[in-house]
């Protein structure tokens, strides 16, 4: 008994060896830690650093840094940088790369310009020391990002800006410190100057012609392995990340570059994100900001006036610094007060670049021990600022946003968006599911809803059971990318009276459906299917065929009609291709009349789509397949056609499907249907009884059966 307590004991004894305890006590301040402060409205990151600084070897010495808690603090440090680049809103990044460069330059020059003349004058310091410490003030790390990735807000153009400058000021800092290292050592010539600049250029082109080719080949190749998918993400992220060190620079370069590289390929509401966030929210970035806190000496301050007067003067300056840059940034651009918040509070927090500079400068005795201490100190506190500024001002732009789209999905009966899926071919609807997951609202109360009609026979009930297992195997797809998913079987005469009395039911706004297969003999005598649910229901109807996973596609081709704006779900689906471009981060070419494209300038501006569009007149609908010059493999062809008697209807609208299917078959293809009348027009005539014409279809139906055996027969013998 006395071994057993001496055993207990000694695994107990600080600092903690046991590999499994200590997995075990992180995961315990992961969990506990957010839920204790989120009661006192502090942000969870910062009790998570605080946590590291009271486990760590400066607090209580429970643990000490060793390899394992490295590791997943690098890995962590490496999916905020990534994942950075991932959510990076590329259209909104392009649009506005000018205002990046701008800011990376306001936030590297400013600190810059306060810190040197502080560190020289005020405190005393050599040139090398005093210019590479005041470089220190100019780096930052997204530490806040997580925040604004949870609140949703990444896509905002003050978080494309920040992260663009990220970039800028990281990479000029550490290549300050490079020349300032060569400087120290004599090395600085041409030679190293000529080396930095062959390194990064190879490594630009690996990461931005060759890794996205690989990318695309994998996901087209292995599409249904889906945990391969994130095996592979990984594997680029750390590849690119030991690549950028080869070239010269930092491994964060190389994370965020990842990021960018792979942005187009994985949409930012599919399975696969949600998977990549999920795990580095879950785990990895909790692990770096807890090493972060590990870090941190408070004991510093109990070193002497001098100690403390530095840390004091470091932080200042560093905050001073990042604020300017932020408040010069605003009045330039003219951001609210909000966005400036935001841009200072993801700019402020000093941690792995700053340490980087100032470790390599201490160890080759350019900075001294009080500077040291004193950045230590900073970065708990800039990490602190950074965390309350950001969280505060997310939630401002949060009001100020959900004031406009309100305003907007008001206008546009969008508020409670029902969307159905009929499934008939369970082979082909994974990529129909990921569409309808792309384009739903995700403010929308309401889930998807997936439907499967059964024949209503004797072995109905049998095959309601079959279809609610397939449809099973849909949810569990959908709860990947956490898209609600309400599965309906349902029992009708035929598919089409099915589909169309549920969308009534369950008063669905768009019905999505897969592209019908060729027309039979008995399909002609009696109506095509298609036809039929289109005269039955005036939902918006999106018909697809997807070739290739959507993230493959490289631009939305939209072919409209004349008078297209003036049916009743042109809003409804142009907002759904817009978010969809706008996910896939690739620009929409619209081939329409001219005063259809003013309708849709008008749209734009209202509801601030950040997807780029061009517009190409086009009017020559005689001759539809000249369009064929203009459409590559990779487009995702759109067509807004219309049902007869609508206002854009055109009977050559007719014949256009089946020159798609012919002439564009490489081409994944979309048809759109939009509604001709208001709801509550339709609802007028649901109190109609249909059992008459159900009974009529019933006996239709067996007596094409017939026929179609007599033919099968015939054709057997």
């Amino acid at each position: 008994m006395t071994d057993f307590f001496h055993h207990l004991l000694m695994e107990f004894k600080f600092p903690l060896e046991n590999p499994v305890l200590i997995f075990s006590l992180i995961l315990l301040i992961i969990l506990l830690s957010p839920i204790l402060l989120r009661k006192l409205n502090i942000p969870g990151i910062i009790g998570l650093i605080i946590a590291g600084v009271i486990i760590g070897p400066h607090g209580l010495y429970i643990l000490e840094k060793n390899s394992a808690i490295d590791l997943f603090s690098t890995i962590g440090l490496l999916y905020i940088m990534f994942i950075a680049g991932l959510e990076l809103d590329l259209n909104e990044f392009k649009a506005n790369r000018n205002k990046s460069l701008w800011f990376g330059l306001f936030t590297f020059v400013t600190p810059l310009a306060i810190g040197y003349p502080v560190c020289h004058y005020l405190l005393g310091y050599d040139f090398n020391t005093s210019f590479l410490t005041a470089s220190m003030f100019a780096t930052h790390t997204l530490v806040a990002y997580p925040i604004v990735s949870k609140l949703g807000i990444s896509k905002n153009q003050a978080v494309a800006i920040t992260v663009g400058g990220t970039i800028l000021t990281d990479t000029a800092v550490l290549i300050i410190l490079a020349v300032i290292m060569g400087n120290s050592q004599g090395n600085l010539n041409q030679e190293f100057w000529i080396r930095l600049g062959i390194s990064l250029a190879i490594f630009s082109a690996i990461m931005f012609l060759i890794i996205p080719r690989i990318a695309k080949w994998f996901f087209r190749k292995l599409e249904s392995e889906k945990h391969s998918h994130y095996i592979f993400v990984l594997s680029v992220v750390f590849f690119a990340a030991f690549l950028a060190e080869v070239a010269g620079v930092e491994a964060i370069i190389g994370a965020f570059v990842a990021g960018l590289a792979l942005n187009k390929l994985i949409p930012h509401s599919s399975a696969l994100m949600n998977r990549i966030e999920f795990i580095g929210n879950s785990l990895f970035i909790p692990f770096f900001l807890i090493s972060v806190g590990m870090l941190v000496d408070v004991s510093v301050i109990l070193k002497g006036p001098m100690a403390l007067i530095i840390a004091g003067t470091l932080t200042v300056v560093a905050v001073l610094g990042k604020w300017l840059a932020a408040l010069v940034t605003q009045l330039v651009f003219k951001y609210s007060k909000a966005q400036r918040q935001l841009i200072f509070g993801l700019s402020s927090a000093h941690a792995a670049a700053t340490l980087a500079v100032i470790l390599v400068g201490y160890k080759a005795d350019i900075i001294d021990e009080n500077i040291l201490n004193g950045t230590i100190i900073l970065i708990l506190i800039t990490c602190i600022i950074a965390s309350f500024a950001t969280e505060k001002a997310a939630k401002q732009i949060i009001v100020e946003a959900e004031d406009d789209v309100s305003q907007f999905t008001k206008a546009n009966g969008m508020q409670s968006e029902h969307i159905l899926l009929p499934i008939e071919n369970v082979a082909t609807m994974e990529k129909i599911l990921d569409f309808v997951t792309l384009i739903k609202d995700k403010k929308s109360v309401n889930p998807v809803s997936v439907l499967s009609v059964v024949s209503n026979d004797h072995e109905a009930e049998i095959n309601i059971l079959k279809a609610r297992n397939k449809l099973e195997e849909f949810a569990k797809q959908a709860s990947a990318s956490e898209t609600k998913i309400n599965v309906i079987t349902t029992i009708d005469h035929n598919a089409v009276s099915g589909i169309s009395r549920t969308s009534r039911e369950i008063m669905a706004d768009i019905i999505v459906l897969e592209w019908p297969k060729r027309s039979g003999f008995i399909d002609k005598l009696i109506g095509n299917k298609m036809d039929n649910l289109l005269s039955s229901t005036d939902k918006t109807i999106f018909i697809c065929n997807l070739e290739k996973p959507l993230a493959l596609h490289k631009r939305i081709v939209i072919i409209a009609p004349p008078l297209a704006e003036f049916e009743n779900g042109f809003k409804l689906w142009f907002t759904k291709m817009a978010l969809l471009a706008q996910e896939l981060s690739i620009t929409i070419v619209l081939y329409c009349n001219d005063t259809t494209k003013k309708a849709v300038e008008k749209l734009y501006a209202q509801s601030r789509f950040t997807a780029a569009i061009t517009t190409i007149s086009f009017t020559d609908w005689e001759d539809f397949l000249v369009l064929s010059r203009n459409i590559h493999d990779d487009d995702l062809v759109v067509l807004a056609s219309a049902r007869k008697g609508a206002t854009s209807y055109m009977r050559i609208l007719e014949t256009i499907p089946s020159k798609l299917e012919k002439y564009f078959s490489a081409n994944s293809r979309i048809i759109i249907y939009p509604q001709e009348y208001d709801s509550d027009i339709m609802e007028r005539f649901n109190d109609v009884s249909g059992e008459p014409l159900n009974l009529g279809i019933e006996a239709v139906q067996k007596i094409g059966k017939g026929i179609g055996s007599i033919f099968k027969n015939t054709d057997d013998e």
